[in-house]
This record gives structure tokens, sequence and C-alpha cells, in this order.
């Protein structure tokens, strides 16, 4: 039994409102269903039910196989999952899922039984899955394995196991873009269409105009979650009041900040929801041709939205006349080669288009005069994301979540310095504190939170001073940072801020398409100069020194410089880690410029190691170790560090047992 949309009731019904039934599915292969008709309704609601497994006729087992997953080794667990069911001789139906944003637990493994609500297994290994699985089907205590069990109040829970909603990673999150991610198969549009998905298009095409769509998305507040934050309906209404005989919709999925996965995990988990929103949002401005930029460093989440795009044509939601409403589509995908300022609407426009890839001055804006010319709107995937569940539900509904100025909710890769890192979805006006503590758990080995990064290359830093800040567009921009698309990297202690802001720029320099003179080499200039810092002085010869630090007083003319005069977005916010870092973390570059310090202990060139003659037992692990033949010593007597040899690798450290070899932030050359 497959379904397939449809925008009005059967002739049993008797209907004759313009709002068509509640349940808007009929199914292909038996016709469509009267919704009026008791025997009908009950047959349906059973199909729609056995999709959304409110409960199983036979065990099913899902496993995450998100790129995370597979990088945990989900491959391996699945293969042994299935070598346990035959050997065992099982019925049982295997799902693969995408990343329910847990990745520090992948592989993820969730059991189903008929009668038991569904229950997930973190960490489950192919050495593990036998143990874990002979457990559940024996009825055994399962609870030293499990970490959650969904929410369904008509079956039976498993036994000192917590809800899914209970636990904290979850119960601190608003869950409505990612909330199919993890749940439902990617590649099955009838268990999209079984959880609501499609509805919105329905309704869009056959109850609203263009206009009127537009007018809902304005007024739901939705913003542009790329990182600019733009009205997501004021864009559109550009286009859509921009005449001419062709326009183009485009989605922007290239991200290609570091630290940034939120686009590809929703794509791998949910691509329909991607395509609805698209759909309708291409119909918003009267586009009949649409393309996904995606990078080609993204084979899954590709694989997955081509087979999202067939089996959409094929239920007549895509190409010519979808849903009998007289609106054509159709979704062309375009690979990008990954260069991080195709990220910026015009260079993308300029490589969908086969060339090179280049921003160009605005205006005209692409709203006016885009892809070949025509009028073109490109929103990121999580905008897209959100267009179907406005639709649904009202502008009303989404903006009554969020601050007075962004509403809705906010995806962010968590990851770096924090115990639980993922993809997490909260409502705009979260802290900080209760992002990283909360739903992250904190920071590992109770070290000390001393900032996160926001926004990727381009956003900014947010210390421990403002870890209470509420999250909105304004609110970061007020202290020198920005949304992005959301990239949320943890630091703690042990960072070195002037190395995080070296990290950047040099990424920042070596992704500059070179177009505009300021930031082809004012941010190589920059890089330049953060080197310098970094650096011990045993190299330095002549006017080293000198030129040093006429670098450092320059520093911040020539990061205002590239603001001011670069062509575009990319360019403008160039300068931004080491503004951030320099406006909050001032004191850790007077240690590097004057004092030739990394109080952090990162900077190599800026550390020294020594040796704890009292705590030395002068085991000579530490000499054998030594790549250099930096440690000397004798047999069972205080050993000692050769600085002019010690190349600084650590090695000795890692190596020592009873913790007589320290670091230091200060360079002994």
């Amino acid at each position: 039994m497959a379904f397939s949309v449809v925008d009005k009731c059967c002739d049993k019904c008797g209907n004759t409102s313009s709002d068509p039934c509640a349940g808007f599915v009929q199914c292909r292969s038996e016709g469509p269903f009267c919704h009026e008709d008791d025997k009908c309704k009950s047959k349906l609601s059973s199909h729609i039910n056995s999709l959304k497994r409110d409960d199983v006729k036979k065990p099913v087992l899902f496993i995450g196989t998100g790129t995370c997953g597979l990088g945990a080794g989900a491959l391996k667990t699945l293969a042994q999952i299935k070598s346990y069911i035959k050997n065992k001789g099982l019925d049982v139906e295997i799902i693969e899922v995408g990343c329910i944003g847990l990745c520090s637990e992948e592989p993820i493994m969730d059991v189903q039984l008929p009668g038991k609500k569904r229950v997930s297994f973190s960490k489950v290994t192919d050495k593990n899955v036998d143990k874990i699985l002979d457990a559940v089907f024996a009825g055994k205590d399962i609870s030293n394995y499990a970490f959650v069990q969904f929410g369904n109040e008509k079956l039976s829970s498993w036994n000192n196991v917590p809800l899914m909603k209970e636990h904290s990673f979850f119960k601190n999150q608003t869950r409505w873009v990612l909330e199919n991610c993890g749940v439902i198969d990617p590649t099955s549009i009838d268990e999209y269409m079984a959880h609501d998905g499609y509805k919105a298009l329905s309704k869009a095409l056959s109850q609203h105009t263009s206009k009127e769509i537009c007018d809902v998305i304005e007024k739901s507040g939705l913003r542009g979650r790329g990182g600019g934050g733009f009205l997501t309906g004021k864009k559109w209404k550009f286009a859509l009041n921009t005449e001419s005989n062709k326009k183009y919709f485009v989605c922007n999925a290239d991200e290609g900040d570091p630290g940034a996965f939120m686009d590809r995990a929703v794509i791998e988990g949910d691509p329909h929801r991607l395509l609805e929103g698209l759909i309708i949002a291409s119909y918003a401005i009267g586009a009949s041709t649409a393309y996904v930029y995606i990078r080609a460093e993204y084979p899954l989440a590709i694989r997955r939205l081509n087979k999202a795009i067939d089996d959409a044509k094929k239920a007549g939601l895509l190409g010519e006349n979808i849903l009998d409403s007289g609106f054509n589509l159709d979704i062309i995908i375009k690979k990008g080669a990954g260069a991080f300022v195709c990220g910026e609407e015009t260079a993308l426009i300029h490589s969908i288009e086969g060339k090179r890839g280049m921003p160009r001055p605005r205006p005209p804006y692409p709203a006016v005069s885009g892809l070949f010319g025509k009028p073109t709107v490109i929103n990121n995937v999580e905008t897209l994301a959100n267009v179907a569940l406005i639709i649904r539900n009202g502008a009303d509904w989404f903006n009554a979540v969020g601050t007075d100025s962004t509403k809705g909710t906010k995806v962010f890769a968590l990851s770096g310095k924090v115990n639980r890192t993922g993809l997490v979805e909260v409502a705009m006006g979260t802290s900080i504190r209760d992002i990283v503590y909360s739903i992250g758990d904190g920071i590992p080995d109770n070290k000390q939170f001393k900032a996160v990064q926001i926004g990727g290359p381009s956003g900014g830093c947010v210390p421990t001073s403002h870890i209470d800040i509420q999250i909105d567009y304004e609110s970061l921009k007020a202290i020198g940072a920005m949304m992005g698309s959301g990239g949320l990297v943890v630091m703690d202690e042990n960072t070195c801020m002037v190395d995080v802001a070296k990290f950047f720029m040099d990424f920042i320099q070596r992704e500059s398409c070179g177009k505009c003179i300021p930031c082809r080499e004012g941010t190589k200039r920059m890089y330049e100069i953060l080197e310098k810092i970094t650096r011990g002085n045993k190299s330095e010869q002549g006017y080293d020194a000198l030129d040093r630090f006429k670098g450092v007083v320059m520093l911040k003319s020539l990061a205002e410089v590239i603001q001011d005069t670069s062509l575009c977005g990319l360019g403008n916010s160039a300068p931004n880690p080491v503004l951030s870092t320099l406006r909050w973390f001032e004191d850790e570059y007077e240690a590097h410029i004057f004092g030739r310090t990394c109080p952090a202990g990162v900077c190599t060139e800026l550390i020294s190691f020594k040796i704890d003659a009292e705590k030395c037992k002068g085991c000579t692990i530490c000499a054998k170790k030594c790549p250099n033949d930096a440690i000397m010593g004798a047999v069972k007597s205080p050993h000692y560090i050769v600085q002019d040899k010690c190349i600084k690798c650590g090695a000795c450290m890692d190596a020592c047992k009873f913790s007589a070899v320290i670091k230091t932030g200060n360079n002994e050359e």
C-alpha cells in the first residue's frame, strides 16, 4: 500500500467546502478512500498508524546510518545485527535512519517490540550487539544498556529507562526542524506523509495564492537561517513582484563553515522536509525551476535527496501540474566543489552557471537579477525546512516561540570541548549556558568554560562573561558575534584564543576567492601578523622583532579596512574572529606579544617542558620516547630537558607515569 497526495475529497465524501478533508491522502494501489465512510476511515487510519509505528506487529530494529553514525562504525554494527537475526532465525524488520542528534553516542540502535515502546541504545558496536539483543528478546533488564525510550502512552514501558523527553539532552530542546531525524526512514515518502508530510503543500496549492504564502511567511517572522537573518517573506516578495518570464529558487546546502553539519544531517535524516519547503517556496515566488546547491563531499545526503526527488515525481509532487494545481516545478541538484566563497549568494549563482565562483557587486540583488539574469531567491536548508511547518500550523504558531526580534527555533552543531556533541534545536532566546551545560552536559574533566565560537569563520566568540546571553540575531551582534549558519564550537580553559583566531584567519585567507584586494591581501597580512605573535624569538634576525610590533600595531586598523572595503559579505566579516578575540581576550594577546608566552600552553614556539626533579624516578621512559634525544640523565636519577634540542612535541609528558613532566606557557629558549 502506498500513499499519494490529493488536494480534494473523493466524490463519495459529499464535502462541498473549500477545505479538503483532514485525511488528505489516498492509496495509489486501492483508489481513494471515502473519509466519511467508517470502514475507509478505519483502513486509512490503520495504515497510517502502521507507518508511524504507533505499534508494530513484529520486532523492528532502527540503526542510525547518517554520516556521524557511519563514522562511528554503524556499518559494522548493522552487519552484526543482520548476522544475529539470521543465526537466530528471527523475523525482524531493519530500518536505517538518520542522526537523531546525539552524535557523541553513535552508533545508536533502536528496538521496538510489539506492544512495547521504542527504546534506544547508545554506542552499539559489533562487539556488544549480541549481548544487547539477547537481553531485549529475552525480556531481561536492559537499563544498563538503554539510554532513552520513546513516549507512547498506549504501549508498555521498559523498566528503569527514562523517557526521551526526560533526558537532559532532549528535554530542553524544541525539535521542529529535527522532529523526524533519526525517527523515520528517510528513504520512504510514505513514512514522511504518514507524519503529515506534504500536507502543507496540498494546503498551499489548493487554498493560497503565491502572495498569500509570502504574507504568511512574512507574518511568521521567519528570518534566513544562513547567517544574514533577513526576513524570508520580504525577500520572497521582492522576487514575486519582479516581472519576468522565468524565475528560479535556489537552496544553499553548501555549508562550508568548519564545525557545521546541520544541513547535511537534515537532508540525510528527512530529505522530504526540504523538498516540501522548496516546492512551496518556489510556488510562492512563481519559480518553475529550483536548484539544490550541495557540496559533493556529502554523498549520502545527495543519494537520499535524489531518491526523494524521484519519489516525489512519481507521487505527482514534482514536474508538470503538481496536484492538479497548474503549477510546474523541476528540481535540479548541483554539486559544489567545496569552495567556502560559494556560500555567498552571487558566487553560488556564478558556480551554478558554470563560471568561477566569485562574488559580484550588489545591487542588483539576486531577487531582481540573479541566476541567468532572472529573479532568484536563495535560502539555506534550515530556512526551507521551517516553511511547511508554518503553512501547516500558521504564522501565529511559529512566532509564538522566540524573542521579540527573532522567532522560531535554531539548529546548532554543538562541538568542541563539550561532553555531548551533536545537533541541538532550541527556541530562539535560549542562553549559551543552557546549550553548553544543560544540553551539552558541560565541559569534559570539569574544566572551566572559556568561550564559544559561534557562526563559523565569519562569526565571533562569546566569552564567559556573556554565557547567559539569549541567542538571537540582535543580541549576538551587540557583542561582536553573529548567528551564522549555526556552528557552535565550545572552548575550555586550555584553549588559546590567539591560536583560535589564527586558525580561522588561515582558513579565511586560503578560501578567499581573490577578486578584491582587501580580502585577498588583507586577510593574508592578518594571518602573517598572528603567526609572528605566536612565534618564538629563536629564528628572528635583524629587524624581525620590530616588524612584529609594527604588525601588531596595525592589526586592528587593518581588520577595520577589510570590513569596510571588501566586495562581499564574507570579506566584510572575515576579520571577525580577530576583532572578537581582541575585544574579549586582550590579555592573552598582550601575553603573546610582550611576554612571548602562551598562557594556555598551546602555541608550540612559546611553551617549554620541564622535569620536576622531586617527582622524577629516573625510569628513562621519557628519554626513550623523545624523538630528538633532548632528555638527559642517569638511570634512577632525576632527568632534565635540553631546551635547545627540545622540539616541544609533548611525547615526554604523554609517556611519564609519575606526572614529573610539566608544560609551561613560558618559553625558555
